[in-house]
């Protein structure tokens, strides 16, 4: 039976009211995933924001060393830098640190497998003929699929993988990258940045009190 010119056919205005929900339902949903982006947690941008492992296997949060400024540094126990490297950053960190400044040191077997030990055995190194007193964290790998987060951070901060050990890494109180500088290069050189660095918190916490 065909329909009247002018009227509508049987069942056209419910299906004009069902397209008209599923409308309404998608923009209510696409209106929620934007409202879910905008305050949703933030994806981790800063050095700090992550967690790593001390040389017990225990996790710690880099939080702890927010405010500061941190010299971050892939260390190794048979490197022909190991020497001098230790001597330095433990000499540095002893004259800054530990209130505003500190180094962080990760072992990493990938350059020359120049760090073989365990990490008690890595502890035992740095101690016994460095007496470092700087925190020593677990050995991790730098490159690859299973870089470690934290020091792949870096890395895509500064858009330069570490060639070998004892690449180094200056961190602002706000943990973004703020220099970096190879092997070569001794702590000496790059002291004075350091330092600058290590006097703008100073000021800045003189301002804030």
């Amino acid at each position: 039976m065909e329909a009247l010119p002018g009227l509508p056919l049987k069942h056209s205005i419910p299906k004009a009211r069902m397209f008209l929900v599923l409308l309404s339902m998608l923009l209510c949903t696409a209106l929620l995933c934007l409202l879910q982006l905008k305050f949703s947690k933030p994806k981790r941008k800063d050095f700090y924001s992550f967690e790593v492992k001390d040389l017990k296997g225990r996790i710690v949060s880099l939080e702890r060393y927010r405010g500061k400024a941190s010299l971050v540094v892939n260390v190794a126990s048979k490197c022909q830098h190991t020497e001098r490297s230790y001597r330095e950053l433990q000499e540095l960190h002893r004259e800054l640190g530990p209130s505003h400044f500190t180094v962080l040191a990760f072992p990493c077997n990938q350059f020359g497998e120049s760090e073989p030990g365990s990490n008690q055995q890595i502890a035992a190194f740095a101690s016994g003929n460095y007496a470092a007193t700087f925190p020593i964290f677990s050995k991790i790998r730098i490159l690859g699929t299973e870089a470690e987060p934290a020091f792949r951070f870096l890395t895509e901060s500064t858009k330069k993988e570490p060639r070998w050990n004892f690449w180094k890494y200056l961190v602002n109180p706000e943990g973004q990258v703020v220099k970096f500088w190879r092997p070569e290069e001794s702590i000496e050189s790059i002291k004075p940045d350091v330092m600058a660095l290590v006097r703008a918190i100073i000021v800045k916490r003189k301002e804030d009190l």
